[in-house]
C-alpha cells in the first residue's frame, strides 16, 4: 500500500477563460504504529539458552518484525529493557500515538501485576508472544497476568511468533479495532 496518494482538487474561484486550473494535493495515509516490546533477558538473544531460544539476536528479530511490518504497511517501534519501570513508562508514552502492541513480557509475565495493569490502562489491541512454548516448561511459567488484558497469545513459534503477531495485529486493523 502507498504512503500517500495524489488527488486534484479546483480552486475555488479561480477558474479562467478555457482552462480550469487545478493544485496538486497529497493525502498522506498514514499506517498504524505498532509499539514492540520486548522484556528482561531479550537483549540476550542468540547467545542465552540457545537450544531453547534460538540463535537468532535481538537485533535480527528487530530486522525480521520491519521486514514483516513493512510488507504489512504498519510502523513499528521496536525496543527493549531489563527495567519493568521502563516498560511502562514507554507504554504509557504510547498511548496517544500507538494503535496496537506486540509484547514479550519475558519474566514479568510470571510476576507483573503493574505491567498487565499499564497494557489494560491504555486501551490497545496487545499480543502476548514468548518464543519458547511456555506451557511445555516449569510450572511457574504457566501463568501470565499479561493474557488477560492481551487479543491474542502466541508461545512454541520461536521468533516468527513475533510476525504472527503483527499480522493479527494487521488484521484487527483492518476490522476496525484500533482505538
Amino acid at each position: 500500500m502507498p504512503a500517500h496518494t495524489s488527488a486534484n482538487f479546483p480552486i475555488p474561484g479561480r477558474i479562467r477563460q478555457g482552462s480550469a486550473p487545478f493544485f496538486r494535493a497529497e493525502i498522506v495515509m498514514s499506517k498504524h504504529k505498532v509499539l514492540v516490546l520486548n522484556g528482561p533477558n531479550l537483549n540476550l538473544l542468540g547467545t542465552r539458552e540457545p537450544h531453547i531460544y534460538g540463535a537468532e539476536t535481538l537485533a535480527d528479530l528487530e530486522q525480521r518484525c520491519r521486514t514483516a511490518a513493512d510488507g504489512l504497511g504498519l510502523e513499528i517501534d521496536f525496543r527493549q529493557s531489563n527495567a519493568e519501570h521502563q516498560l511502562i513508562d514507554w507504554l504509557h508514552a504510547a498511548r496517544h500515538d500507538t494503535h496496537g502492541i506486540v509484547i514479550n513480557p519475558a519474566a514479568y509475565t510470571h510476576t507483573s501485576v503493574a505491567l498487565a495493569d499499564a497494557l489494560s490502562a491504555i486501551a490497545k489491541p496487545v499480543i502476548e508472544v514468548h518464543i519458547s512454548n511456555v506451557h511445555r516448561r516449569e510450572a511457574f511459567r504457566h501463568h501470565s497476568y499479561v493474557s488477560a488484558v492481551a487479543e491474542a497469545v502466541i508461545c512454541g513459534c520461536g521468533t516468527e511468533g513475533y510476525v504472527f503477531a503483527l499480522q493479527r495485529l494487521s488484521t484487527l486493523f483492518a476490522q476496525g479495532a484500533a482505538r
